[in-house]
């Protein structure tokens, strides 16, 4: 039986998770190496990953240390899937799936977290700033909702990687653009019902139990801010205030 691969996260993001919904709907032993997200630019974490970005991988059945989301769920799905139930064996069956991985790091994931970002965690509204970026991850979700016209899946006839890999940030469109949760996906009808049939899987709701029960131990908001804190200015006072704590510490004060 495979040695259980080690996940570095930290709770809060989405990435993380993408990998450890493949991993539960592969059946992959895993554990989780739950951080916090002040220590991602430092060591030991950026020992394994230099960009100092969650998640990361080692796998002690192989020796490999990988991070990058994409990069990983292409690991695991060739080194783990050998029934090829996310995936396929034919060509451009396999090259679709990684177009759509590719689109969903390069689209979905950078435009719905500068989203999320100037809508939700920078202490100044800028209109502008969250204008566009709502605006683009409207259009991602139109660009998805077009590829499931007539379809269940984005490539096939069942679900792969490629649609498991859009699901935790499609999760979060309503907190992303700000809008009822109800509504997020208001107008796109193919997208709604695609999110439902994954959110509904066993391993999604595993893993989300994970997720609750990681940010519960850290004292965390759903947005990975400490409870109580409301945007990114309260979050630098409050850091602030924990510095000078420490260095008085530290003098014996």
């Amino acid at each position: 039986m495979a040695k259980p691969i080690r996940v570095w996260m930290a709770p809060p993001g989405p990435n993380p998770w993408k990998v450890i919904v493949v991993l539960e709907e592969l059946g992959v032993p895993y554990e989780i190496n739950s951080c916090k997200f002040a220590d991602v630019k430092k060591p030991p974490f950026t020992n394994l990953n230099p960009n100092g970005r969650y998640p990361a991988i080692e796998d002690p059945n192989t020796g490999l240390v990988l991070w990058e989301s994409g990069a990983i769920i292409q690991y695991v799905i060739e080194q783990y899937d050998t029934e090829k139930k996310l995936t396929y064996a034919d060509l451009i069956q396999k090259h679709k799936l990684n177009q759509w991985l590719m689109f969903q790091m390069s689209g979905q994931g950078p435009y719905f977290g500068q989203a999320g970002w100037f809508n939700v965690l920078h202490h100044e509204k800028i209109q502008s700033a969250i204008d566009r970026y709502n605006a683009e991850a409207k259009r991602i979700i139109g660009v998805l909702e077009g590829a499931l016209e007539g379809k269940q899946w984005l490539v096939g006839d069942k679900m792969t990687f490629a649609d498991l890999s859009f699901v935790t940030w499609n999760d979060r469109f309503d907190a992303t653009i700000m809008c009822e949760r109800e509504k997020m996906f208001d107008g796109f009808p193919n997208v709604k019902a695609w999110h439902e049939r994954m959110t509904g899987l066993p391993s999604w709701k595993r893993a989300m139990e994970k997720r609750a029960q990681l940010m519960d131990e850290q004292g965390l908001q759903w947005n990975g801010m400490p409870k109580g804190v409301n945007n990114m200015k309260e979050y630098e006072e409050l850091m602030k205030k924990h510095a000078a704590a420490q260095a008085a510490a530290a003098k014996g004060e």
